[in-house]
């Protein structure tokens, strides 16, 4: 009668012989499949011995931009850093949320449309005037440009809303806000960057309730900030906002995002991960 023989060394015979039977119960692959995936090795206990397999995905950083519509400093951010960032990086590696709406009245004065230079902040004990009213169950907005801003607000509101894709409305939004006028280039920006989209389809928004719906949704998501927010452009990293990361978004967002994101560093970030081309824009 042959000598028995420990399981411990049937599973490593297993695991070193390709073709040989299944070492542990719940895998029902032969060992030379063992490193064909993840699943496969997590199944069959063998990631420890498949150097190939790639490290699991990572989340992307997730980017929110709380900004308005002819406010200079948040064109500037938008425009020479956002983009910038967006057309380097993988998607993979940052995912953005764009909220047109910006600040509300403060006390006597307004909150601060800034620039990178140092600011006064108001304290935290003025009170916020809404920049939204109910008038006779219909909202109405006030701006800090004025007028304008609130329809190249909802202009983007409802190029967002139409578009769907981010890839498809972030080249547009880039366009108008880099252009001469956001209020009146949206025609000439869809057709540089988005021809299939219909500008009848948006101005139909922008005149009618879906685009007051879509400026009241974004006034809640700005008035739930926490903390409140006291400029623009605010920005919000993987649901934090602090003074650290506003100052270093500013001062060079794809640094931060390279230092932030936690998956293979995409080759904008020093990595070799392969670059992937953005839908949408060539510049």
């Amino acid at each position: 009668m042959a000598p028995a023989v420990p399981l411990a060394l049937l599973a490593l015979v297993a695991l070193l012989a390709p073709g040989l039977g299944v070492a542990f119960p719940g895998c029902d692959y032969p060992a030379h499949l063992w490193c064909s995936s993840r699943e496969i090795a997590v199944a069959c206990q063998a990631e420890s011995r498949c150097a190939n397999l790639s490290r699991p995905a990572a989340a992307p950083v997730e980017l929110s931009l709380y900004y308005e519509s002819l406010c200079p400093a948040c064109r500037g951010f938008l425009v020479q850093e956002l983009f910038t960032t967006w057309l380097l990086l993988p998607a993979e590696a940052l995912n953005i949320t764009l909220v047109p709406y910006g600040n509300a009245k403060v006390g006597a004065g307004l909150t601060r449309c800034r620039g990178r230079s140092p600011w006064h902040r108001r304290p935290r004990s003025d009170r916020l005037v809404p920049q939204e009213r109910n008038v006779s169950g219909k909202w109405h907005f006030q701006c800090q440009h004025g007028p304008e801003e609130c329809l190249g607000n909802m202009i983007e509101a409802c190029l967002m809303h139409e578009a769907k894709n981010f890839s498809t409305y972030f080249p547009v939004i880039f366009c108008l806000e880099s252009g001469s006028s956001v209020t009146k280039n949206l025609e000439a920006c869809l057709q540089v960057y988005a021809p299939q989209l219909d500008g009848g389809r948006i101005a139909a928004c922008v005149q009618g309730e879906t685009g007051v719906a879509l400026m009241h949704r974004n006034a809640q998501l700005t008035e739930a900030l926490d903390p409140p927010h006291q400029f623009v452009p605010w920005i919000v990293i993987d649901g934090k906002h602090t003074d650290e990361l506003q100052a270093q978004a500013e001062a060079s967002l794809l640094g931060l995002i390279c230092r932030l994101y936690q998956g293979e560093k995409p080759e904008a970030c020093g990595g070799s991960g392969a670059p992937k081309a953005r839908g949408g824009c060539r510049r």
